[in-house]
């Protein structure tokens, strides 16, 4: 973080801190005026109340917060703002129970932090907004060196820049044929002229893009940029970043990219999502009890044959497992390389398997498959081997989609991409809907799958 975005950063933090306080006072104020304060006991309550919330949110900033909340509108302000909301309470609450400040009501400590995180969410969706406006000088001025990226990719980039902090003030290219003025944009020139243009404005930083510059080019600008004291952005060259979602690393002394990223890769986030599975699964499992009860009488009724079909599928890393199911047809595929899918009106379908398609009450063993580990509530929907295989051969990336847990409902199927997949444009639809989950997952959008599953205009599959 450069002087510029430090001082933004600083400052934004100073209005949270201000605004904080602020709504600590007038409630306080307000709350106590049934309270004497000639009460010793009432004034040091206070200044206790009033250091346990400056630290706690002190904490929060430190290691709940990301600093890429202050500068990146589409980071999420909603979301972090709750999160740093419930944590905020959380640490406030056991620091007034470990201090055994009991003088207040739970409510008195509590409601000024809602009160807090709603204006604060308000305040920082305008303020970023103002400042840019009103106060461009405050952000960094960027050069941009060697573009060889198309135009509309640069303006992307100059938008991405903004909503960082930076203001994109020019650029200069090293190709032989004519620059075209994309942006309008001050300096122009090839990069020769790196020292002119250093000399004669004032440059905070300089973006290299290494994707048409030879190595001692780039070793050149770097060299002059550093004589002028402005710190150096590599941007690398990248054909292959194919997915949106990576993240730049080193090992060693070697840049890497780690293609397909995923917020599932990270641990915290992953036993977040198993704990969610495994108390929800057990849950309906449990409620659901008396109904599978019933629906396994009724299945041995109807018709010979076992309660469940218990089908081989392909889960998360390629593992098999069984898929367990209320069983529906008189005779049943094989379950290890079963092919024959069913069809309308199908004869093998009972009479009590057709009640349990038609309600997807089929599919609620599977909360089994949840607790046992084998599948998640909500992932990509596991497919026969034969279609995988059928899917690997017709559809770009298919396989990206074991990098997670099956599950029993998903993104493609709450979108009404679900049941037939004899179309190319049903294959790909699916799966690209499957890749998106997994580069986008959030706790938030497993609970709006589970709410679109059940009341949604495609409700589908299970539960």
């Amino acid at each position: 973080m450069n002087s510029k975005n430090r001082f933004i950063f600083t400052n934004l933090l100073a209005f949270e801190y201000i605004l904080l306080n602020l709504v600590l006072i007038l409630y306080l104020y307000f709350g106590i005026l049934d309270f004497s304060l000639n009460d010793p006991e009432l004034l040091k309550n206070i200044l206790w109340l009033w250091i346990i919330y400056n630290i706690s949110w002190l904490f929060i900033i430190l290691h709940v917060r990301d600093n890429q909340f202050y500068f990146d509108p589409d980071y999420g302000f909603l979301r972090s703002l709750l999160i740093s909301m419930f944590f905020f309470i959380g640490v406030v609450t056991v620091l007034m129970i470990g201090f055994q400040l009991t003088y207040f009501a739970p409510l008195t400590y509590i409601l000024p932090i809602v009160i807090f995180s709603y204006l604060n969410l308000i305040s920082h969706k305008y303020l970023l907004k103002f400042l840019k406006k009103r106060g461009s000088h405050l952000f960094s001025n960027t050069l941009l060196v060697s573009s060889g990226h198309k135009s509309d990719n640069l303006s992307e980039f100059e938008k991405a820049m903004n909503q960082y902090g930076y203001n994109l003030v020019g650029y200069l290219d090293d190709k032989n044929e004519p620059i075209e003025n994309v942006l309008n944009l001050k300096i122009f020139g090839k990069l020769m002229d790196l020292s002119k243009v250093l000399t004669a404005y004032t440059i905070d930083e300089v973006f290299i893009d290494m994707s048409h510059l030879e190595e001692e080019k780039i070793k050149t600008a770097i060299e002059i940029a550093d004589n002028y004291g402005v710190r150096v952005k590599l941007i690398p060259e990248n054909p292959l970043l194919i997915a949106r979602n990576y993240k730049a690393d080193a090992i060693g002394e070697l840049a890497i990219f780690r293609l397909r990223q995923s917020p599932l890769d990270h641990f915290n986030k992953t036993i977040i999502k198993r704990m969610f599975d495994f108390c929800f699964a057990l849950f309906i499992m449990i409620l659901f009890a008396p109904i599978y009860l019933l629906i396994s009488l009724l299945v041995v009724l109807d018709s010979k044959g076992p309660v469940f079909y218990s089908p081989y599928r392909k889960g998360e890393g390629g593992k098999t497992f069984k898929c367990y199911k209320f069983r529906t047809m008189h005779l049943c595929d094989n379950p290890i390389n079963g092919t024959k899918s069913t069809v309308e009106d199908d004869p093998r379908i009972t009479r009590i398997g057709k009640i349990l398609r038609k309600t997807d009450l089929d599919e609620i063993p599977q909360f089994l498959n949840v607790v046992r580990g084998d599948m998640s509530v909500i992932g990509p929907r596991p497919h026969r081997i034969n279609l995988q295989n059928d899917f690997r051969k017709s559809v770009n990336n298919y396989m990206v989609r074991s990098y997670i847990k099956p599950g029993i409902t998903g993104w493609a199927q709450v979108n009404g991409w679900r049941g037939p997949t004899d179309t190319q444009e049903q294959k790909k639809e699916r799966v690209n809907h499957d890749l998106w989950y997994i580069e986008n997952w959030s706790f938030w959008l497993d609970l709006k799958i589970i709410f679109l599953t059940l009341f949604g205009r495609h409700r589908t599959k299970a539960f």
